[in-house]
């Protein structure tokens, strides 16, 4: 409990015994409309390997299976992937390797209309998708980017260029040309170190088209071993200081290595930190600490809900109430030339 407000929930919509919500049936609503528009910059719809995407990104469904289910228990407090049971973790892991060949599983629920949904919900008025494509066999930034463009700027797209594809400057610029607004790097699941020669490539490419490039930042617990090591937040400072001219966003504001995070923040003009699956006690280490020019509100939707940290920084900036535009608004509209 925190000294205010409940931190321990009986589901998603028991959420709705906070202030600033309600509750309706199993779903959470914002209710209070004077703490948008909010920007979400960590999102993503389906993802799709080695077959063509299979499922429906245009079919709306009446609820979103979100990787935490909305019908368990929830804690604030702790790091997100705390709140997982190993059931959870095992379905999720499924969904996410042999379901990606198919149309079922819980990646059918993660459509464009159903983040939509949620996120005029939730009072959020845009929601940045991040897709990751391996060199071949994949073509996730298209769909993200064909979702941008049937959205009409609800959605906004980062392009997904591997460091070892071919054509590397091509990919990029076709990406840039239809409106990617920066890039998303995923050294876990891309396989890829920050610091390899050829994604020191592409962070300057990234430079010369004047977009951001937003990692995957920090060890989470639950990755593999070689994972656990590509992000490692040491590995990142290389790339940010010999690219000066570019944009980095620490993805989960370095995870389970906050400290390190923050201390890239503080050295580095370059870098944002981006909060999604940080726990209550990381957001109000960020907003106690850190810039509150370069916090970024994510909430890497649909592994959870976008609810659980909107609640966090609400609570954590519940003494300091002129940071929540900041954190909600305008940093993210000033990064991404949002109007």
């Amino acid at each position: 409990m925190d000294a205010t407000h409940p931190t321990h929930f009986r589901n998603l919509a028991d959420l709705g015994r906070l202030p600033w919500f309600s509750s309706h049936e199993d779903r959470v609503v914002l209710s209070d409309a004077s703490l948008g528009p909010i920007i979400d910059v960590h999102t993503h719809v389906a993802l799709a390997y080695l077959r063509p995407m299979q499922l429906d990104l245009d079919k709306k469904w009446d609820r979103t299976e979100h990787y935490l289910p909305s019908c368990c228990p929830v804690d604030l407090v702790p790091y997100s992937n705390r709140n997982f049971t190993a059931g959870d973790l095992a379905n999720m892991k499924k969904d996410l390797t042999a379901g990606s060949f198919t149309a079922g599983g819980m990646r059918r629920t993660h459509t464009i209309p159903n983040l939509t949904g949620e996120m005029a919900e939730l009072g959020i008025s845009h929601s940045v998708l991040l897709p990751i494509d391996f060199p071949v066999i994949s073509q996730n930034a298209t769909y993200a980017l064909d979702a941008q463009e049937k959205t009409r700027g609800t959605l906004l797209s980062f392009g997904s260029v591997h460091p070892y594809s071919t054509d590397l400057e091509g990919k990029l610029a076709e990406q840039v040309r239809r409106g990617a607004r920066g890039v998303k790097v995923h050294p876990n699941v891309q396989l890829v170190h920050p610091a390899d020669p050829r994604a020191m490539r592409l962070y300057r490419l990234c430079a010369d088209a004047k977009i951001p490039v937003l990692w995957h930042c920090g060890p989470v617990g639950i990755e593999p071993a070689l994972g656990r090591y590509l992000t490692q937040v040491r590995h990142y400072e290389r790339p940010i200081a010999e690219n000066p001219a570019t944009t980095f966003v620490l993805g989960h504001a370095g995870a389970l290595q906050l400290e390190a995070a923050m201390e890239l923040c503080r050295k580095y003009p370059n870098v944002y930190l981006e909060i999604s699956s940080q726990g209550l006690a990381g957001v109000r280490t960020l907003v106690e600490r850190g810039d509150p020019e370069r916090i970024l509100m994510g909430s890497d939707w649909p592994f959870y809900s976008a609810a659980l940290p909107i609640a966090r920084v609400l609570i954590a900036t519940d003494s300091r109430r002129e940071l929540r535009r900041k954190i909600f608004w305008d940093n993210a509209a000033r990064l991404l030339d949002i109007a």
